[in-house]
């Protein structure tokens, strides 16, 4: 994978051993943000990423000549110019960037389909507006209760960093009585947003409504790499240094505080605090005590899905999924082939919604379709091919240790079986398969993302067990990003941002 060309410099292992006021371990969403808010306060950054691209969970790669973004399907949390107190505006604020820099365009509209064929539909777009009005048409017994629903939603505290987990199912189910329009409003929020299986924590659904109903989608036309020239161009402003194909292999630990870093090179190095968007699993399996052991929650089989605490829930026990994604490059537009009205489509075919890891390698019950091209870019302009992105549940497990001949057949299989389910659920395309229509095809699983993220399993959004004060069993060890627990790109950028402020500028702001 190549991004965003790795800065030069950096240590040399035979330097003296250098000392930070923040090391940052992996230059995702996450990290890049609470480097740049912590630049702007004077504090000597620096972030290790073991590869050779920025943007972890959220990056892009080259292939064929072609660029492809790997995760971003939309920005969610889109508001347009004027509305405040949103995280899109909370986020520019804080790193000091005008929002023209990010040039989202919105969405033209999406849907949620249910049925074997989509029988049930509900359209909705940056507008709550509509989704209220088509649950009122699909399901006039239950709008009271999904006002009621969208009011508990409103009142919730997203930002509180000690609220307790509740299941999402319960609260929703205390308003919403119609179960396919409770796995509906789930679908979406889930693939968006869900570590966990079947259930959810009521705060982490919360965020994800109303990212995706209160305020909505939207994308650079040039995708995820303009949102990254951007962030790594106020790093690099506000004085932030950065070590690309830097990993660090061990946080040695004295005295409950992490003393060090051990990178893959061997050289050591020193910071007054250590902030970690790596994940909650994979940090903890780095910390080596005093005795050359592992943390007291450390442990390098420690998998998402499994429990970080004693007292973790039964809720917080589930999930460990990942996904598979297809990639088609097609020479005509989306709207050329009849697809032009949708952005981003959420389908099911059964009659309940299931979603968690599936016993084969890929479940295609259920998925998303986005179609990159489907946004309001600014005077009449587009992709200059079409682009059809589909994403489905997967078995990490079962993409693990394939010999490649198996691995790469496997692929192809998968590939016709996601499209030939998505295609129930578009306007008819006639005879024929997307990929014979195709000028390039591509497609990554669990075993692609925990190669260039380093993700236990695969994992897209991480352990089910969120740890929303970002604390960890080390005094000066933080956790940002997805297992902190805000979601989404913007949510990431959030995460980094509060836990360099409340844990690192607290009382030192100006």
């Amino acid at each position: 994978m190549s991004a965003v060309a790795a800065d030069e410099g950096g240590n040399a292992p035979n330097q003296e051993q250098q000392h930070y006021d923040v090391a940052i371990i992996g230059a995702g969403m996450s990290g890049l943000a609470a480097g740049i808010r912590l630049a702007h306060f004077g504090k000597r950054v620096c972030l290790f990423e073991r590869h050779n691209a920025i943007g972890g969970l959220n990056s892009f790669y080259s292939l064929g000549g072609r660029k492809y973004d790997v995760g971003l399907h939309a920005v969610t949390n889109f508001v347009r110019p004027g509305v405040k107190g949103t995280p899109l505006t909370k986020l520019l604020r804080q790193l000091r960037i005008d929002r023209e820099e990010f040039a989202l365009c919105e969405q033209r509209q999406s849907r949620v389909s249910f049925g074997p064929s989509g029988e049930h539909t509900l359209k909705f777009s940056n507008d709550l507006a509509l989704l209220e009005s088509e649950v009122a048409r699909e399901f006039p017994a239950q709008i009271d209760g999904f006002r009621a629903l969208v009011a508990a939603v409103r009142r919730y505290d997203d930002v509180s960093l000690d609220a307790p987990q509740v299941s999402a199912r319960e609260i929703v189910g205390r308003h919403i009585t119609d179960p396919l329009l409770t796995d509906m409003l789930f679908c979406p929020v889930m693939y968006y947003g869900s570590a966990s299986a079947g259930d959810m924590d009521f705060g982490q659904f919360a965020i994800m409504f109303k990212a995706l109903f209160f305020e909505g989608f939207a994308r650079p036309l040039d995708g995820v790499r303009v949102i990254l020239r951007v962030l790594l161009g106020k790093y690099r402003a506000a004085g932030g240094q950065r070590r690309m194909k830097c990993g660090v292999r061990k946080i040695i630990c004295r005295g409950g505080r992490a003393a060090a870093l051990l990178l893959d090179s061997g050289e050591e190095v020193t910071a007054t605090h250590v902030l970690s968007s790596a994940g909650a699993p994979e940090t903890f399996a780095m910390i080596e005590n005093e005795a050359g052991g592992e943390g007291e929650r450390g442990g390098a089989d420690r998998r998402p899905g499994q429990a970080l605490a004693a007292s973790a829930t039964p809720l917080a026990r589930a999930g460990g999924h990942s996904f598979v994604e297809t990639i088609t490059v097609l020479e005509e537009q989306p709207d050329e082939l009849g697809w032009g009205e949708d952005t981003i489509v959420f389908f099911n075919d059964s009659e309940r919604f299931h979603y968690g890891c599936p016993e084969a390698q890929v479940d295609v019950r259920s998925g998303v379709i986005c179609f990159p091209n489907n946004f309001a870019y600014p005077d009449g302009q587009n992709l200059s091919e079409g682009f059809v992105r589909l994403t489905c549940l997967a078995n990490p497990q079962r993409w693990f240790g394939l010999p490649e001949e198996r691995y790469r057949a496997d692929k192809q299989r998968w590939f016709t079986e996601i499209e030939k389910s998505a295609r129930r659920f578009l306007p008819p395309l006639g005879a024929g398969s997307l990929a014979e229509r195709a000028v390039a095809t591509d497609m990554f699983t669990p075993r692609t993302i925990h190669k260039y993220t380093g993700h236990a399993n695969g994992a897209i959004y991480g352990s089910p067990e969120k740890i929303r004060s970002g604390r960890t069993p080390l005094a000066n060890l933080y956790l940002c990003g997805t297992d902190q627990g805000f979601l989404g790109i913007i949510g990431a950028m959030l995460s980094g941002i509060s836990m360099a402020n409340f844990h690192i500028l607290q009382g030192s702001r100006s």
